[in-house]
């Protein structure tokens, strides 16, 4: 998949070289450019295709919400700021996510991922084929046509793949924000499960792979509507 190209425009220098150095650990980005000032970022995007943008609203001259107000932004716009009182009105502006400052780079990285999610959305029907983990101290490719099922144990998530475990910090909520639920689908506080895996399913348990994972009542009617809905 070729990689989604992103601009920062941020004027603080020290946060500028975070979100830089955070988005140059992301494969699936590529960073164009940074801008200290909106004025020349909003030049850029105005000639230039961008993917993904990081945007820093409480800056001088035009401001991050000016500049989405006053120009149509075609890119994913995400938010990056020590204000949480622009959460409101960045969620009417439709940005992808608001980053409140300092994030780290698990949340980072959540937010370029949803953004990933969201132009395949745009550009195709066909699913993403693939994400992106932290698992200690690296980033670890996810081929979601390999999962069997995510399994929830205490502040860890633990994916059970087909020949792999992985440990991540990320949660249930960021998975299935960037998951398709007709691929892996939430049935318990403690389980997503991939539909294509799934072996049988008898008295609210599914079989996967010799592993019984029960259905709870709060999952169990999105769960059998996303079965009915599929064709595997």
């Amino acid at each position: 998949m070729k990689p989604l190209n992103c601009i920062i425009i941020e004027d603080e220098p020290l946060a500028l070289e975070r979100t830089k150095q955070f988005a140059q650990k992301v494969p699936f980005l590529e960073l164009s450019a940074t801008f200290d000032n909106a004025l020349d970022g909003l030049a850029f995007l105005k000639t230039n295709k961008v993917d993904v943008l990081f945007l820093d609203i409480n800056m001088d001259e035009l401001t991050g919400v000016e500049l989405l107000e006053s120009s149509k932004i075609e890119s994913q716009v995400i938010i990056t700021t020590a204000y949480q009182e622009y959460a409101l009105k960045s969620y009417e502006l439709n940005v992808t996510d608001y980053l409140l400052k300092p994030f780290t780079f698990n949340r980072f990285l959540q937010a370029a991922n949803k953004a990933l999610g969201n132009l395949h959305k745009v550009t195709t029907i066909t699913p993403p084929e693939f994400i992106f983990v932290k698992t200690e101290n690296r980033l670890e490719k996810i081929n979601l046509h390999e999962i069997l099922y995510i399994e929830g144990m205490r502040d860890y998530r633990r994916i059970h793949t087909i020949d792999k475990r992985i440990m991540t910090l990320q949660n249930f909520k960021e998975f299935e924000q960037i998951i398709p639920p007709k691929l892996v689908c939430r049935v318990h506080k403690s389980y997503m499960v991939s539909l294509s895996k799934i072996d049988s399913i008898e008295r609210n348990r599914i079989r996967i792979a010799d592993q019984r994972i029960p259905i709870s009542e709060t999952y169990k009617t999105s769960f059998f509507q996303q079965i009915s809905n599929s064709k595997w």
